[in-house]
């Protein structure tokens, strides 16, 4: 959930993404929080890019997958924050939902 794609260095990064250790790779395993590079052409990545610093969104990964050919793919998306007020609205939708279920539960 906290994950997120960042363009750094000429590239796009994921960057805090969890993949778990493989347990039968032993000594030869990787950091599981590491910020690993993406493979993007160059057309997207500057589209990308300038999506995030232009219009202020995040890069976000949506979804992991694995092709035919056994490669691990990333289906990207661009998101846009809420502002403060959306937040307000939803919390107060979040808190009035739990109240509900506990007077559901009590009565």
């Amino acid at each position: 959930a906290e994950a997120y794609v960042s363009p750094e260095d000429g590239g796009l990064y994921l960057i805090n993404a969890d993949i778990p250790i493989y347990n039968a790779a032993n000594r030869f395993n990787h950091e599981p929080k590491r910020k690993r590079k993406l493979l993007v052409s160059k057309r997207e990545l500057a589209k990308l890019s300038q999506s995030v610093e232009r219009a202020g969104r995040t890069i976000v990964p949506l979804k992991l997958y694995f092709n035919e050919r056994g490669m691990a793919k990333i289906l990207i998306g661009l998101a846009t924050g809420r502002k403060s007020h959306d937040k307000r609205d939803v919390e107060a939708k979040r808190d009035w939902q739990r109240q509900k279920a506990r007077i559901l539960k009590e009565g």
